[in-house]
C-alpha cells in the first residue's frame, strides 16, 4: 500500500494525503442519477399534501385523486429522465423545442379543442389531450437563454430586440386563444432570463416606459370578461353575484378558517359548493378554510424552502446558459405561487393560474417537474472550479 509523505507542521506530525492525489470520492446514488435529494423530498412532500387537499376540494372523489397521482408519477418519470441529459443537450435542442412549440400553438388556432369558451388544447384521439402553451413556459426561456449564451453580456439593445421577438410570438399566439394568464407567465419566465443577463438601469427604465405606454393598447384589445376581472379586482362588491362571486367566496372561505381551520373535509364553502373552481385555481382557499392560517403558513413555508433550494442549485452553475436558465426556472415557479395566492386572496386580478403541484392538472405538473429536472441536470453537470 502506498504511504503518503509526512508534511511538516508545527501542530501536526502525521501523514496527510496530497490534495492532487487523483483519488476520486465515491459518488452517492443521488449523484449517479443526477437528482438532488433535498429538492426531490420537498417536491414529493408538496405533491402528497396536494393530493390530500385535492380529495376534499374535488368533493371526496377518489377517482380524481388517483388520476392526479398518475399524472404526478408520469411527471416524476419525465423529471428523472430529463435530469440525465447534460445542459449542452438542452442548449442544442432549444431552437427545435421553440420551433415545435410555435407550430403547436399555430395548430391550436387551426384545429384546437375548445373548452370553457377558449381554444387552448390539442387532442390526439384516444391518446392525450394537452395544452401546448404550458410547454412554452420552458421552451421560450430556454430559447432566450440559448440566444443570450452566444451574446456579449450585459446584452446590447439589438440583443434585447431579438429577445423581444422571440418572446412576443408565442405570447401573442397564447393571448389570442384567449389565455391571458398563461401568456403573462410565458412572458415573465423569458423576461427573467433577460434580467438575469444583466440589463443596465437605463434599458430597464426604457422597457418599463414602453410597457406602460402599451397598457392602453392592451386594455382595448382585451376580451370583455378579462376587463371585467380587472374591474372586479378593484371593486369585488360591484357585482357580488356575478364577476365578484369568485373573489368574495374565496376570501370568505380563507377568513372563516381562522387560525386552525374547521378540519379536513369540514369546510362549508367548499363542501357545499359555494367556492368555484375549488379543485383548480382556488384550491388554496379550501386549504385555508379547513386548515386555517397555520395550514397556509406551512404550505407557504414549503414553497419557500423549494425556492431557496432551487436558487442554491442555480447559483452553483459556472456557465452563462446554466445560470440564466436555472435562475429562470426557479424564479418563475415563485411567480406562479405568488400570482395564485395573490388572486385568491384578492390582492391581484383573477388570471387563471393554478397553484403549482397542488391544483388539479396534468400538463402543468409535467411542465413544472420537467423544469426541475433541467435544474437538477444543470447542478449535477456543473463544471467545478479548481480550489
Amino acid at each position: 500500500m502506498r504511504s503518503w509523505p509526512a508534511i511538516s507542521h508545527p501542530l501536526r506530525r502525521y501523514p496527510v494525503r496530497p490534495p492532487d492525489s487523483g483519488i476520486a470520492r465515491r459518488k452517492s446514488i443521488w449523484e449517479r442519477i443526477h437528482l438532488d435529494p433535498w429538492l426531490l423530498g420537498l417536491l414529493l412532500l408538496l405533491m402528497g399534501g396536494g393530493l390530500l387537499v385535492l380529495y376534499s376540494a374535488s368533493g371526496q372523489r377518489i377517482d380524481t385523486v388517483i388520476a392526479q397521482a398518475i399524472r404526478f408519477c408520469i411527471a416524476i418519470v419525465v423529471m428523472v429522465v430529463i435530469a440525465q441529459f447534460s445542459p449542452s443537450t438542452f442548449l442544442r435542442w432549444a431552437p427545435l423545442a421553440y420551433g415545435v412549440g410555435l407550430a403547436m400553438l399555430l395548430a391550436v388556432e387551426v384545429a384546437g379543442d375548445v373548452g370553457m369558451g377558449a381554444k387552448r388544447w390539442l387532442v390526439i384521439p384516444g391518446v392525450i389531450r394537452f395544452q401546448p402553451s404550458e410547454m412554452m413556459k420552458l421552451a421560450v426561456p430556454l430559447m432566450v437563454a440559448a440566444y443570450l449564451n452566444r451574446c456579449q453580456l450585459p446584452p446590447r439593445f439589438r440583443d434585447i430586440v431579438v429577445c423581444a421577438v422571440i418572446i412576443g410570438l408565442p405570447v401573442v399566439l397564447t393571448a389570442i386563444q384567449p389565455d391571458l394568464g398563461t401568456s403573462l407567465l410565458v412572458a415573465s419566465a423569458a423576461v427573467i432570463v433577460v434580467l438575469l443577463a444583466g440589463l443596465s438601469w437605463r434599458l430597464i427604465g426604457l422597457i418599463g416606459a414602453l410597457i406602460a405606454a402599451g397598457l392602453p393598447v392592451l386594455w382595448m384589445n382585451m376580451h370583455n370578461y378579462q376587463r371585467q376581472r380587472v374591474l372586479t379586482f378593484l371593486d369585488p362588491d360591484s357585482d357580488p353575484l356575478g364577476s365578484g362571486w369568485n373573489i368574495i367566496q374565496s376570501t370568505t372561505a380563507i377568513g372563516s378558517g381562522g387560525l386552525w381551520g374547521k378540519g379536513w373535509l369540514e369546510g362549508t364553502q367548499s363542501q357545499l359548493e359555494f367556492l368555484p373552481e375549488r379543485h383548480t385555481d382556488f384550491i388554496i382557499a379550501v386549504l385555508g378554510e379547513e386548515f386555517g392560517l397555520v395550514g397556509m403558513l406551512v404550505l407557504l413555508a414549503l414553497y419557500v424552502m423549494i425556492v431557496a433550494r432551487g436558487l442554491w442549485l442555480a447559483t452553483s452553475s459556472q456557465d452563462t446558459f446554466g445560470r440564466l436558465f436555472a435562475g429562470s426556472i426557479i424564479l418563475t415557479f415563485f411567480i406562479y405561487v405568488f400570482v395564485n395566492v395573490g388572486m385568491v386572496s384578492g390582492i391581484l386580478p383573477v388570471v387563471g393560474v393554478p397553484l403549482p403541484l397542488v391544483s388539479y392538472g396534468g400538463t402543468s405538473s409535467v411542465t413544472l417537474l420537467a423544469g426541475f429536472g433541467i435544474l437538477m441536470s444543470i447542478h449535477a453537470h456543473r463544471r467545478l472550479l479548481p480550489r
